[in-house]
């Protein structure tokens, strides 16, 4: 983020290939595969850029966006979501022109933004008001709003897909959430590290990853309708978490260890 780029990882070869300007404040990224696009929070220019995946070069940029953050893709519907933190709405952009559509007020501060295919919906966490919010990507509207008692300005979200649960992070008093899709009602909730931010869902183990901006990883097992602590470690700076799903690495790229930044690649313990 400080430095402006844009990192290129193959996982394969455990190389950097690539080192993007022109991306600055770069914030929230996401990759969408099957249209060969890459779409980053590009904050300090209040906009998204949409990048190239085959020839990693920026093909358009949308905004402006108060403060872009959390992104996410419907393909269906061929429009990206985007967190406007500051705006206290989600952006709307169309990936075909890359053009900004509208956006959506939310009543408080954009946490994050994901997209949930099961139900077809945009899901947004809410800052001060402390709900979950439903979107739906066909007409922008919202269709659903959902409190989230016990979690205070909820800001991280990840989905098991399959097995239809939510979990969700509150940044203002370390919290965790697990929902149920299906219902919308909380079923449980837990302490995590100071100020959680990025949250990582592996349905393979059913591994639940939360990084926290104070360092705090914490990992639960997911099971019977609930979850489980398996443990937590400090790690400097490990506020962002990405996770393989074929084979279960865990990422965390770091912001300073040694006086470098660092992609430091882990293994589940019970994994050979």
């Amino acid at each position: 983020m400080n430095a402006d780029q844009l990192v290129v990882f193959d996982t394969s070869t455990r190389q950097v290939i690539a080192n993007l300007d022109g991306f600055k404040r770069v914030h929230g990224v996401f990759a969408a595969p099957e249209i060969h696009r890459l779409y980053a929070s590009v904050t300090g220019n209040h906009q998204v850029a949409t990048v190239d995946t085959q020839t990693l070069k920026i093909v358009g940029t949308a905004g402006p966006i108060n403060y872009p953050d959390g992104l996410a893709y419907v393909p269906k519907e061929q429009k990206v979501f985007v967190s406007d933190e500051h705006g206290g709405v989600d952006a709307v952009i169309d990936a075909t022109s890359n053009t900004l559509i509208t956006k959506i007020p939310l009543g408080g501060g954009a946490g994050n933004t994901v997209y949930d295919p099961g139900s077809g919906h945009i899901l947004v966490a809410v800052h001060g008001v402390n709900l979950l919010v439903a979107i739906d990507p066909a007409t922008n509207k919202i269709i659903g709003q959902y409190p989230l008692p016990g979690v205070e300005n909820p800001h991280g979200i990840a989905l098991d897909v399959s097995g239809r649960f939510a979990f969700v992070a509150g940044e203002g008093n370390h919290s965790l959430a697990m929902l149920d899709l299906n219902t919308m009602k909380i079923l449980s909730t837990y302490q995590v590290g100071d100020d959680p931010d990025v949250l990582a869902y592996e349905p393979g183990l059913k591994r639940l990853y939360v990084s926290a901006e104070s360092g705090t990883v914490t990992i639960f097992q997911s099971g019977n309708r609930k979850l489980e602590l398996i443990g937590s470690f400090e790690m400097s700076h490990a506020h962002t978490v990405a996770v393989d799903p074929q084979t279960h690495l865990v990422y965390f790229p770091l912001e300073n260890v040694d006086g470098h930044p660092l992609l430091r690649i882990m293994r589940p313990v019970d994994q050979k």
